[in-house]
This record gives structure tokens, sequence and C-alpha cells, in this order.
């Protein structure tokens, strides 16, 4: 099992990095809570999980250990599969996600992508007791959105981009980056306005 890669960012396209570990590149998709604190060219070390299917083999990488954790939670949940589970994490910190748990607020989990009420409230029922056990040091979280850095056509282009890729309708992100964009000209202020819309 490989639990973590240290290495040089050599490539970023949301939700996916590419990471130069002594000269191999290893690709990792990630929540945008991470995604968005990673530059190129930057020395990082990423919590993994590897993920092994008959046809591939998938790295998910986190900048925290609580992510990694909360990620590894969410896949024992019942019809919550690793797409599911970064989407979770990129549209609520893990701060904000035990609290949507701890008080049953469907409504916020519902804007997930993919994520209905039946799945919602399953959420609910089976992360309640699970989130009991953990520590507060292991649920906390000092996750951020912070820069990204792109390669594309355009900020709204790299903002739709990046939510579709984490399950979101092709129009729906459009309607999200449209209402979200204002006046930002950077890629990285489009997302971070995007997902605040969709946890109020």
């Amino acid at each position: 099992m490989i639990g973590c890669l240290i290495g040089e960012v050599l490539a970023l396209e949301a939700p996916t990095v590419l990471l130069n570990v002594n000269g191999v590149g290893y690709e990792i998709d990630t929540p945008l809570s991470t995604f968005c604190q990673l530059q190129k060219g930057q020395k990082v070390t990423l919590w993994t999980h590897l993920a092994v299917r008959e046809d591939a083999q998938l790295l998910y990488g986190f900048l925290n250990q609580q992510e990694k954790i909360i990620f590894r939670t969410l896949l024992k949940v019942n019809g919550v599969g690793p797409k599911m589970a970064l989407g979770i994490l990129s549209t609520l910190s893990v701060e904000m996600l035990i609290h949507t748990v701890e008080n049953e607020d469907i409504n916020t989990l519902v804007k997930v992508p993919g994520v209905g009420k039946k799945t919602a409230e399953r959420l609910m029922i089976e992360l309640r007791d699970r989130f009991k056990t953990m520590s507060s040091s292991t649920v906390a979280s000092n996750s951020t959105v912070e820069q990204i850095q792109f390669t594309g056509n355009s900020a709204v282009a790299e903002a739709e981009a990046a939510l579709q890729s984490l399950g979101y309708k092709p129009l729906e992100a459009q309607k999200l980056v449209n209402a979200a964009k204002g006046d930002f000209t950077e890629a990285s202020d489009i997302i971070r306005a995007a997902l605040k819309s969709m946890n109020k």
C-alpha cells in the first residue's frame, strides 16, 4: 500500500495532480481543498489512498491525514465511491461535514454532486456513529481553498471543468460559475466563490 508520496508537482489539471517522485510521475486525484493549495514546482507530501480495481489502480491524495481518514470513512458508506467522496470533500471542509452530520443537515449534503436525499440520509446514519469514535484532533481540519494553477483557455472554462470533474453536470457547473464569477478574472477566485455559494 502506498501511504504517502513526497515529490514535486509537475502539472495540475483539476482534480488530478502529476507528482514527480524520484523521476516517476504519479497521477493522483485530489479533492479541491487539496488541489487549490498546490502550485507547479512545489515540493509537497501527499497522503495517499490506493484503490485497486479490475481495470485500473487509482491514487487519491490529500495534503493532510485528516482528509485521508475522512475519505476512507466515506468509502465505507454503502453507495459512496471515490468520486462521490472527493465531491463531498471538495464541497465541504472536514469540519463542515462533521457539523452537517451532527446537526442532521440534509439540505447541505444534497448540494454535493451525486448525493440525493436517500444517499444523504444514509450518510447521516452511518457517519454519525463513525464520527463519534474519532477524537477531536482527528477530525480537525485546516483545509482551505487557496491558489489554483490551471492550463486552459479561460478562467471560466477552467472553473467549469474543475466542477465537472467532481460530478457536476455541465449545465450545473455553468450555472454555479456564472452566478459566482462576478468581477473575478482568476479561476481560483471563481471556484472559491462557487464553493462558498454551495455552502449557503
